[in-house]
């Protein structure tokens, strides 16, 4: 077994209540030696020069053999806690323990909330060098996904010492069952409380609503439960404005899943931490690229985000690697990019939910630079017989045409074709630019559009297109100056 495990999860998927449960259990069989839950609210659980010093104490007050042999060194040494990381975890961890035989565990939760500004995880780094060191001792450590974590986890040193659990990788209906376990518990603990008859409340149907509404977000079922246990209104009650608004969110994501915090301030915090050292005159970036993950029509993957928000490849990744513990973002460049839950996408578009400005998305100006640049790339890359197919001849007729659509037509291009219209339809805002761009792909390349809808199989969503237009333009376009002659 290797003397490292890392629990890797996404946002809200239980990790540090799998950690703080697995804690207290082996806290009880009196192999617990220490445990560092990290914490971006409070300055001494976000400090990494905090971890072990405090390691090192629990296991001085657990351990007589291991507190007579750190006393002396700490008198030899006062200023410790200043130290390197390095100096800190040799002297007070590695030294103190090669010399004893004491098999212990070690938890550290959420390292990800720590304040660290290397590319690759500071303390990661350090136990890469040293763990080997106090081979009967086992970490476990917990975590989201960050490119600074994983990238810790990847060092040379560190990766062949360490086992991996990837949370939100285990089968939904094992995650879905224990949500359900979860729910029923915490509703039957409820209703005791509340007097509530158990028989009759909560009824299956209603149940499985809310599990698949948590949808593998163990934070989400949390936050349903705080919710419902609310002081002046009756259980029953709560639980009907949530059932009766299956696809609204916006209940859990205010429902205090601890003192001042909600779901939503999960998000906000997730957002504000990633993106803290960045220009503000980044933001258009983070915007373009968050809005085309949480308003684009089907799921896109980061190399047809770029196309289509105009950047780079790697510029798109590096951004959604910064908030990919809310997101599904495969290693695989050609995967869709979806986020973990519904709430995500609730929470950015909704100004009230989402009060900075810096992250929030609005739908009505989001859809409008989407549509544009469907339009645009349309514009650039349309034109007439695209593929080289033969003159007159039926696309079934071409044996070749997958082969064609897949090496000609770009996934962007082809999202582009179907889907402008239906971001046009909800585009609100200043539509001044948008309405040369459309006219021109109205005049020189509908054509070469009827012909990519035709050959991958869309062009009935031609119809719809243009009549989402026509109805756009009754709406929006009061001025004649904007009108398309």
């Amino acid at each position: 077994m290797s003397p490292v495990y890392w629990l890797n999860g996404l946002a809200g998927t239980g990790k540090s209540t799998i950690a703080q449960t697995i804690a207290e259990r082996i806290f009880a069989d009196g192999r617990l030696g220490a445990s560092f839950f990290c914490s971006r609210d409070f300055e001494d659980r976000r400090t990494l020069h905090y971890i072990f010093p405090t390691l090192a104490f629990q296991l001085a007050h657990k351990y007589p053999e291991f507190r007579s042999i750190l006393i002396p060194l700490l008198r030899s040494n006062p200023d410790i806690g200043y130290e390197s990381l390095f100096n800190q975890m040799r002297m007070l961890i590695v030294e103190p323990l090669s010399s004893l035989r004491i098999s212990t565990v070690v938890v550290i939760d959420a390292l990800d909330e720590c304040v660290d500004e290397e590319p690759q995880s500071a303390i990661l780094s350090v136990m890469g060098r040293l763990v080997e060191g106090v081979p009967s001792i086992k970490f476990l450590i917990t975590g989201r996904p960050e490119p600074r974590i994983q990238s810790g986890f990847r060092l040379s040193l560190l990766r062949p010492l360490t086992d991996v659990f990837v949370l939100h990788e285990v089968e939904p209906s094992i995650i879905n069952m224990d949500i359900r376990l979860f729910l029923k518990h915490g509703l039957s603990e409820l209703a005791k409380r509340r007097g509530i008859e158990q028989d009759v409340w909560p009824t299956d149907v209603q149940l499985d609503l809310l599990c698949n509404r948590a949808a593998g977000l163990f934070v989400y079922a949390v936050a349903t439960l705080k919710f419902l246990d609310h002081v002046f209104s009756p259980p029953s009650k709560q639980l009907d404005i949530i059932t009766r608004a299956p696809a609204n969110t916006t209940y859990e994501g205010k429902a205090k899943l601890r003192p001042s915090t909600t779901l939503d301030s999960l998000y906000l915090s997730t957002f504000q931490s990633a993106f803290d050292g960045i220009d503000t005159e980044d933001d258009g970036r983070v915007h373009s690229v968050v809005g085309a993950v949480v308003l684009a029509i089907n799921p896109l993957p980061p190399l047809a985000i770029a196309t289509i928000v105009d950047l780079g490849k790697q510029e798109v990744m590096d951004l959604l690697r910064l908030i990919q513990s809310l997101l599904k973002l495969s290693e695989d460049p050609g995967s869709p990019v979806i986020p973990f839950h519904k709430s995500f996408p609730d929470f950015i578009t909704d100004p009230l939910r989402c009060p900075d400005k810096r992250f929030h998305i609005s739908p009505g100006t989001g859809h409008l630079t989407l549509a544009l640049s469907c339009l645009k790339l349309m514009n650039d890359s349309l034109q007439p017989n695209l593929m080289s197919l033969p003159h007159f001849a039926l696309n079934l007729e071409v044996e070749d045409l997958e082969t064609r659509v897949k090496d000609e037509l770009s996934i962007a291009l082809q999202y582009a074709c179907k889907s402008w219209h239906i971001h046009l339809a909800e585009a609100r805002g200043d539509i001044s630019a948008i309405i040369p761009t459309l006219q021109k792909f109205l005049q020189e390349g509908f054509l070469a559009w009827l012909e990519v809808l035709s050959v991958i199989g869309a062009a009935r969503s031609a119809v719809i297109a243009l009549d989402k237009l026509t109805t756009w333009l009754q709406e929006v376009c009061f001025d004649p100056t904007y009108c398309i002659s």
